[in-house]
């Protein structure tokens, strides 16, 4: 009998900027196969080394295809098999009781990108979540805080289209490991370089992006808006302002300049750690240099002063001339609608504050129902030890939605399994480009696995939730997005997408909000209800007052905690097989040695006695964990850094967000990402730490 081979178009679902087009090739009902889709102009073909194995994870032998019901105590990891109407039946009870009890708030959703698509990711589980009235999750850990900072400038933080770096003749990539996290950008940046652009790279760190740069500018963690106010002052001093667009175009640039000035140059130096020279070499290579592009992404924004970063960069380029790009996310957000709308306001727990969530004890109502999907807190939240101790609670029913037995699948008390973006359908969207592709499922869901909307669908319905919109297809939901009216979905039909797989979003080439400050809106919904506004102006662009202040857990901040734990801690995306915790329990994923381990300056290893190799540990007033030292050139004295996203069982028990700190910047805790990178700890050998247990024990 001759094979039956099929050639089935999609897109990646991980948490990245580039959300590459793809074309699996299946034979009898397997996936064979697994590449780049060539027709797609931005991601032109090319898979990264996280996803090119992607087909391994999908046939991995240690793929949950079972529902699961615990057995053993939490975090031990013993379960049984359940079958899927039963777990579906206890799930609902438990709920069901909880919530007689309690009331909805007492139902905590956490979930974030383990799938970016807008189907699979949110729209019918929000429904079931709104219609429950559970407590609202603010998905806050990762790009708001930028999404408000340049929003605060802009009105709204919609950055040029990334593809117009080509055309630059500066480009200043602040905040940004492109080579590693948005490398299908790379091409447009070496582009330009080859048309005389030059490269600047802005971050503490010497990155990989930073090393492949024409000049790393390497200021001192988190003295960003330092830096922006030194080059403002001096593009103020030498006359390369054009004050007529500024105030013609912008509120508040007197305020803006006045804070420049009084700051001024140099103290701007002596904040940063960075020349005056040099910043004064950055600012006039922005004025001069043009077109200047500002890309700035979302490592700036895990400080405690993050809003204020990326609101700094924005107006930089405001005042400057430069063009700024950032996330695309925003034109998918403005396009695409939910046609169901929430019900009323929620109680919010902000997602950064999960272990603080779920140990408050004055909490009302408290949290006792988790239902954790496409995320793996246990893993990725900071402040690790009390996330761990709100999931070892008795009286917390916890349900994760999973591919794999992750750190957070450990404690819960039913494990369900979820399909494999090939084994599902979704609408996927960016947030490094300008094109929306339709994931359709190649392969029929292996197991017992079902799909994110389909278990939301179950537990609706077992539920008996009578809300609009729980039972709709996932075609239906797809092709409701799709359908909202926006401009700039002209054109863009299910049956296109099911045709060419993608479609780029009919926004005008050129369009920028630095000068186009009508944002168009889709009709009202239904249909004739109303004639509708057709446009929302933006206002004028805001500068306003702006000040550097440094964090309170920073080395310029509260001298009595730098004075404990005087090295500055940051957790990076180091790796390029690995990908937040999506791949920290892959062993073929992991670097050599496959441990986590500490990057330490010379100058901070030699004061502490440690050498290459060393056991250390590392520590501050929230944990300890001990890993081994490495020596690097890439990092300024006073700075340690730890890779993200390795899961316990390869982390000896613990990881780097056992150290991280989950403080929220700004006046409300609800709203804001996590300043992971104000972190604070202290490093010694392991073997004094054990000398002195040993002779406090005795």
């Amino acid at each position: 009998m001759n094979a039956v081979t099929s050639v089935v178009r999609g897109a990646c679902h991980h948490d990245c900027p580039d959300t590459c087009a793809w074309e699996v090739t299946v034979t009898d009902g397997v996936a064979v196969n697994l590449r780049g889709d060539p027709s797609q102009p931005f991601t032109d073909g090319q898979l990264c080394p996280k996803v090119n194995p992607f087909l391994d994870r999908v046939y991995h032998p240690n793929r949950l295809l079972r529902p699961l019901r615990r057995v053993g105590p939490k975090g031990e990891g013993r379960f049984e098999p359940i079958g899927w109407d039963a777990a579906i039946a206890e799930i609902a009870d438990r709920i069901g009781e909880a919530v007689a009890r309690h009331g909805g708030e007492t139902v905590l959703p956490y979930s974030l990108d383990g799938t970016q698509g807008l189907v699979q990711k949110g729209v019918l589980a929000d429904r079931f979540f709104s219609a429950l009235g559970a407590t609202q999750l603010n998905r806050h850990i990762c790009g708001v805080t930028a999404w408000h900072g340049a929003a605060d400038v802009l009105g709204m933080p919609l950055g040029a289209d990334p593809t117009e770096i080509a055309s630059a003749r500066t480009i200043v990539l602040w905040g940004t490991n492109t080579l590693l996290t948005n490398r299908h950008l790379w091409p447009y940046v070496e582009e330009a370089r080859r048309n005389g652009a030059s490269v600047i790279v802005v971050d503490p760190v010497s990155t990989m992006t930073a090393q492949r740069s024409d000049w790393h500018v390497q200021p001192r963690p988190g003295t960003d808006v330092a830096l922006v106010l030194g080059i403002i002052d001096v593009l103020d001093r030498d006359g390369l302002v054009d004050e007529e667009r500024v105030n013609t175009a912008a509120s508040g640039w007197p305020e803006l300049r006045a804070e420049a000035r009084a700051l001024g140059l140099d103290s701007a130096s002596s904040i940063t750690g960075l020349a005056e020279a040099d910043i004064t070499s950055l600012a006039h290579r922005i004025a001069h240099e043009r077109p200047a592009v500002l890309r700035a992404l979302i490592g700036m924004e895990h400080r405690e002063h993050g809003h204020d970063i990326h609101r700094a960069v924005a107006a930089l380029a405001v005042v400057s001339g430069a063009e700024y790009m950032r996330s695309t996310q925003v034109y998918f957000d403005t396009a695409f609608a939910d046609i169901v709308p929430p019900s009323g306001p929620q109680r919010t727990v902000n997602m950064s504050a999960l272990g603080a969530a779920l140990t408050d004890a004055s909490l009302q109502p408290p949290i006792t129902v988790l239902l954790n999907y496409g995320c793996n807190p246990a893993a990725i939240t900071p402040d690790q030890n009390r996330v761990l101790a709100g999931l070892e609670r008795d009286d917390l029913f916890t349900v994760v939605i999973e591919q794999f037995m992750t750190d957070t699948a450990r404690y819960a008390d039913i494990v369900l399994p979820v399909t494999t973006q090939i084994e599902q359908l979704d609408l996927m969207n960016a947030w490094g480009h300008l094109y929306v592709s339709l994931n359709l499922p190649a392969i029929e869901p292996l197991g017992e696995c079902l799909p994110n909307t389909e278990i939301f669908r179950r537990l609706a319905s077992a539920l008996a939730l009578d809300a609009a919109g729980l039972a709709d297809s996932d075609e239906q939901v797809a092709r409701d997005l799709l359908a909202s009216g926006h401009p700039w979905l002209d054109g863009i039909t299910y049956e296109r997408l099911q045709r060419d797989g993608w479609a780029r979003l009919a926004v005008p080439a050129g369009w920028s909000a630095l000068t186009d400050r009508e944002i168009p809106l889709a009709p009202p919904s239904p249909p004739g209800s109303g004639t509708g506004v057709q446009s929302r102006s933006l206002g004028p662009v805001r500068l306003g007052a702006l000040r550097y202040r440094p964090a309170a857990e920073s080395l310029s901040g509260d001298s009595e905690l730098a004075r404990c734990y005087p090295l500055a801690l940051m957790s990076l995306k180091q790796h390029q097989r690995f990908l937040n915790s999506h791949y920290g329990g892959f062993e073929h994923h992991l670097p050599d040695p496959p441990q986590p381990r500490l990057d330490i300056s010379a100058v901070d290893a030699e004061a502490r006695g440690i050498v290459e190799g060393d056991q250390v540990r590392v520590y501050n007033g929230r944990g300890e964990l001990f890993t081994t030292a490495a020596i690097s050139e890439r990092l300024q004295p006073g700075l340690v850094t730890m890779p993200f996203g390795w899961w316990a069982g390869n982390a000896d028990a613990r990881t780097v967000n056992v150290l991280t700190n989950a403080a929220v910047g700004g006046d409300d805790p609800a709203v804001g990402s996590a300043a992971f990178h104000d972190t604070l700890v202290e490093v010694e050998p392991a073997a004094d730490a054990r000398r002195t247990a040993n002779g406090a024990s005795s």
